[in-house]
């Protein structure tokens, strides 16, 4: 079969998904969409894409469905629920989750799948909204290889690093390695611009300056004016950042990993989404730092 024809159908059309699914229909795949709340459909629609009611119609009008939701629960309701993809899917279906969820999630789901004859690749990705809408996601894939290679052309509608990891469950650990180093580059980006800020420099002179040496960084090319500013539009949810820690935090405890700093950014996070900051983008880290400095919260 020639892959470039295969038929995708798309899951999730939030902040990330909405923007992956209309580089698929620019690629020129043949794209379905379902998304469980209405009304997000309408720009994709206009792409070319077709709609349907449930992921088991998605199923059944596809060769490739992908996934890109919130957490592990809602990947399991697409799949396994009773109007799920499992329910609509025939044989040899490869389904390619892009969404964060648990490494031994995904390892169970990808068993189950693999007893209907389902095939399943996890596809976790990073690079942040304008990642997505530029299609230059990294993705980070876990799966058989014959699997991975049959995923590979759809991936590269969305993402231009893929790397195979390993088996099932391999990209959302990898996924995990890459929210802990997040996590230890906004706290030490945050902190770096309070601390130019209270020696009196100018902080974007000071981002100017570092931008050629080794501080360097994607956090400080790209979220270091937003701290500057204290000003967070969204680029990848704070709640969400939480959530991937949280996951990285669990497969610490189960591989014995010591993970201080991505500990202590789960209790400043916590403590940001309890003061109704959950929405923000994750460099509203910042905020917390300024405040501690006396600056505005």
């Amino acid at each position: 079969m020639d892959e470039r024809r295969e038929r995708i159908g798309f899951a999730g059309l939030g902040t990330m998904g909405q923007a992956m699914a209309a580089n698929l229909a620019r690629g020129g795949f043949p794209l379905t969409v379902w998304n469980r709340s209405p009304g997000r459909s309408r720009r994709i629609l206009e792409l070319g894409a077709a709609e349907v009611p449930s992921p088991a119609r998605l199923a059944a009008a596809s060769d490739v469905v992908v996934i890109c939701v919130r957490d592990t629960p809602d990947v399991e309701e697409i799949l396994f629920g009773p109007e799920g993809v499992a329910a609509g899917a025939r044989k040899e279906l490869l389904v390619i989750d892009c969404s964060t969820i648990s490494p031994a999630a995904s390892r169970a789901f990808g068993q189950r799948l693999s007893e209907r004859g389902v095939r399943f690749v996890d596809a976790p990705v990073s690079g942040g909204s304008e990642g997505a809408q530029q299609g230059t996601l990294s993705i980070m894939v876990g799966g058989d290889a014959g699997d991975v290679a049959r995923a590979r052309p759809i991936l590269a509608a969305i993402g231009s690093t893929i790397t195979h990891m390993g088996p099932v469950g391999a990209g959302q650990a990898t996924k995990a390695v890459n929210q802990v180093i997040l996590a230890g580059t906004y706290l030490g980006v945050a902190e770096g611009i309070v601390l130019a800020m209270k020696s009196g420099l100018d902080p974007a002179t000071v981002v100017r300056a570092l931008s050629g040496g080794a501080a360097q960084s994607w956090v400080l090319a790209n979220r270091s004016e937003r701290m500057i500013r204290n000003e967070y539009p969204i680029g990848f949810k704070l709640a969400l950042h939480r959530k991937d820690l949280g996951i990285a935090l669990d497969l610490a405890a189960q591989v014995g990993a010591a993970l201080p700093i991505a500990g202590l950014a789960a209790q400043i996070e916590n403590g940001l989404i309890a003061a109704g900051h959950g929405d923000d983008d994750n460099s509203a880290l910042a905020r917390a730092i300024r405040a501690w400095s006396g600056l505005e919260g």
